[in-house]
């Protein structure tokens, strides 16, 4: 059984800024689930926010299947991820600019960001807003097993 993050861990993890990668089924043909790497973002006990263009495969996906899951991780050790799944719950059309802005924010520093945000200013109205409320979450922290797994190392040389 994986190590689980308690609640409060596993929101404060979703919020930190990390890129996520979004999956949503893909129903053509024998495909497996598209998987895409994502800017999102989430705000403890919120709904988790993707922006994407609006005629890029993933969003016909999103609005297909009308839900969606986003894996966060930290791939430093010891390993941890957040990964939610749940309804898209709203789609602005076209894309928020605050929420573009905040999530431009999130990730640049903030000359990157300013200067994204005018780069890339001509995409807003070709993007989509997604929200989708987290309905079910699978977490792991393997900072205890290593804990234990290095003290198991230290008892096995003393001996």
């Amino acid at each position: 059984m994986l190590p689980k993050m308690p609640h409060h861990e596993r929101e404060r993890f979703l919020a930190e800024p990390r890129v996520g990668v979004l999956g949503v089924t893909d129903p053509r043909g024998e495909r497996a689930p598209l998987l895409v790497p994502v800017w999102y973002h989430y705000e403890p006990g919120g709904d988790v926010v993707v922006q994407t263009g609006r005629e890029m495969v993933k969003t016909k996906l999103l609005l297909e299947a009308g839900r969606f899951s986003l894996c966060a991780q930290d791939d430093n050790r010891p390993y941890r991820y957040v990964s939610v799944e749940g309804p898209v719950t709203s789609v602005t059309d076209p894309a928020d600019p605050e929420m573009r802005e905040a999530m431009a924010h999130r990730y640049l520093d903030p000359e990157e960001a300013r200067a994204y945000l005018k780069a890339t200013a001509h995409q807003l109205q070709g993007d989509i807003t997604f929200r989708m409320r987290p309905q079910h979450w699978r977490t792991a922290d393997f900072a205890a097993f290593a804990a234990d797994f290095a003290e198991q190392g230290k008892s096995d040389s003393d001996g």
